[in-house]
C-alpha cells in the first residue's frame, strides 16, 4: 500500500549536482513516489549564497545554516552534494545523530574517513549510500557491494576520472601536447580552472581508495593509493607506445595479490595495448573492468561526471534508501572482515617502457643492458635511434621490459642516471593490461 505521508529530504550544496538533483526530484516527483511507496520531498536546500537564483527551487527552502535544517526533527534522508572534507563530514555526523540516512556523493571524505562514517552510521542503524562518489551515472560501487557480494573479485582496473581521459585521449587522436589538450578541457568545462585534483591523480586515487575497499572487503585509505599524474606524458610518449601498437591511459588498478594476503592499489599513467577495450574509451567517458572469481571479467562503461549523470546516481541511492525507510531496515554497510594489508608499489609487478637518452657510441646498449641484468630486470626489447646534439651525437634508447617488480624497476633506473653514457632519463611509463 502506498503511504501518504512523505518522506523528507535535505540537500545540502546546491551547485552543478545538486541543482540537478532538485530538478529531477520535482519534475519526476511521481514516477519517484511510485518506484519508492512514499512521496519524497525536498524539504530544504543548504547553501552557501542564498540570493542566487536557483531556477525551479521556491526560495523559502534556502538556508545558510544546513546544520539547523538536519536538527529540525523531520528530515528522513540527507543528501550530500557538498564535496570536500569539512563541513561535509560533521553535516554527515550531525545527520546520523539525528536520525537522518544519508546519501553522498563525495568521494574525497570517503576515501579518507570512510570507515569512521559507516561506524556511525552501523551505531545509528542508519544507511550510507554513495554510488555517486565513483564514476558518475556508471552503476558500479552498487554492483560490487551487493551483485557480487558472493563471488571474490580479484583484480580492478580502470578509467575513473573523465577530465584525464579527455586529455590524453586528445593528445593520442590529433597530436596535441598536453598543454593544448588541458586548455580544451579547460575551455569545454572538462576541466577546472585548478585542475590540479584531476591530472594530478588526486581525484582517481580517492576513487580507486573506494573501490578497492569494497573489492577486497579490507579498509583502504587515500593514502594507501600509489598516485603518479599524468602531467609529464608527452607527444614522445605517445609516438612510442603507437610504435608498440598502445595509447596511453590514467589507469586505477587494485590487486589482490596471488597468494591472497595482501592488495595493492594505483593510479598512474600505462600503456595499454590497442586491442585493450579500454583503449577505445573515449573524450571524457569512464570505463572499469572488474575481473572476478566466477563471474570472469565485467566491464561498466559510461559518462563519468556531469550534472545530470551524478545526479542519476544520486537519485538510484535515494530511492533505495528510501525504500529501506520504509522498511525499516538498511542495505549492506562496510565490509571489512579481511583486514587485508596494502603492500607498497615497490611490491607491484608490470611491465615497463623506459625512453633513455645515452651516448651514441659503442658499448653503451651493452653498459646499459648490464644494469638492467644485475638488478634483476629481463629485457623484452630494445630500440635505438641516433640523433645530432650539435656538440657530438646522441642516442635515444628505448627498452621495454618483461614482467618485474617495481622496486627493482626503481633500482634499476637509478642506477641508470649514475652512468656516464646516459646522459638522462627521458620517460618512465608503465605497460598494463596485456
Amino acid at each position: 500500500m502506498m503511504r501518504t505521508r512523505p518522506l523528507k529530504v535535505a540537500l545540502l550544496g546546491c551547485g552543478v549536482v545538486g541543482s540537478e538533483v532538485a530538478r529531477i526530484m520535482t519534475t519526476h516527483a511521481d514516477d519517484l513516489t511510485q518506484r519508492i511507496g512514499a512521496p519524497v520531498e525536498l524539504a530544504g536546500v543548504a547553501v552557501r549564497r542564498p540570493s542566487k537564483v536557483r531556477e525551479g527551487i521556491d526560495p523559502a527552502l534556502v538556508t545558510t545554516d544546513a546544520t539547523a535544517l538536519l536538527k529540525r526533527g523531520d528530515i528522513d534522508i540527507a543528501i550530500e552534494v557538498i564535496g570536500g572534507i569539512e563541513p561535509a563530514r560533521t553535516l554527515i555526523t550531525t545527520a546520523f545523530e539525528h536520525g537522518i540516512s544519508v546519501v553522498s556523493a563525495n568521494k574525497a571524505l570517503l576515501a579518507q574517513d570512510g570507515a569512521a562514517l559507516h561506524a556511525a552510521a552501523e551505531q545509528h542503524g542508519l544507511d550510507l549510500y554513495y554510488e555517486a562518489a565513483v564514476a558518475g551515472a556508471i552503476p558500479l560501487v552498487r554492483p560490487m557491494r551487493e551483485s557480487l557480494a558472493g563471488d571474490k573479485i580479484n583484480r580492478v582496473m580502470g578509467i575513473v576520472n573523465g577530465t584525464t581521459n579527455f586529455i590524453l585521449d586528445k593528445m593520442d587522436s590529433t597530436g596535441a601536447g598536453y598543454q593544448e589538450a588541458l586548455d580544451e578541457a579547460t575551455a569545454l568545462g572538462y576541466a577546472e580552472a585548478d585542475p590540479t585534483a584531476d591530472v594530478e591523480g588526486y581525484d582517481a586515487a580517492a576513487k580507486a581508495a573506494i573501490l578497492a575497499g569494497i573489492a577486497f572487503h579490507t579498509r583502504v585509505r587515500l593514502d594507501d593509493v600509489y598516485r603518479e599524474g599524468m602531467t609529464e606524458v608527452s607527444a614522445a610518449d605517445f609516438a612510442s607506445a603507437k610504435r608498440m601498437g598502445c595509447t596511453i591511459k590514467l589507469l586505477a588498478i587494485l590487486e589482490r595479490a596471488a597468494d591472497g594476503r595482501s592488495v595493492t592499489a594505483r593510479v598512474h599513467p600505462a600503456m595499454i595495448p590497442l586491442s585493450h577495450p579500454l583503449a577505445s574509451v573515449r573524450e571524457a567517458y569512464n570505463a572499469v573492468f572488474v575481473e572476478a572469481e566466477a563471474a570472469g571479467r565485467l566491464m561498466f562503461y559510461g559518462p563519468g561526471a556531469g550534472g545530470a549523470p551524478t545526479a542519476s546516481a544520486v537519485l538510484g541511492d535515494l530511492v533505495a534508501v528510501a525504500r529501506n525507510k520504509l522498511a525499516e531496515a538498511t542495505g549492506p554497510g562496510e565490509s571489512a572482515y579481511t583486514q587485508l594489508p596494502v603492500s607498497p608499489m615497490g611490491d607491484v609487478v608490470t611491465r615497463y617502457h623506459i625512453s633513455l637518452d645515452v651516448a651514441d657510441k659503442p658499448g653503451v646498449l651493452a653498459q646499459v643492458a648490464t644494469t638492467f641484468a644485475e638488478h634483476g630486470v629481463s629485457i623484452d626489447t630494445v630500440r635505438q635511434q641516433g640523433r645530432p646534439d650539435g656538440v657530438g651525437k646522441e642516442a635515444s634508447l628505448v627498452v621495454v621490459t618483461h614482467r618485474a617488480p617495481d622496486a627493482a624497476l626503481s633500482g634499476t633506473v637509478e642506477a641508470l642516471r649514475k652512468l656516464d653514457t646516459v646522459r638522462g632519463v627521458a620517460s618512465i611509463m608503465r605497460v598494463e593490461g596485456e
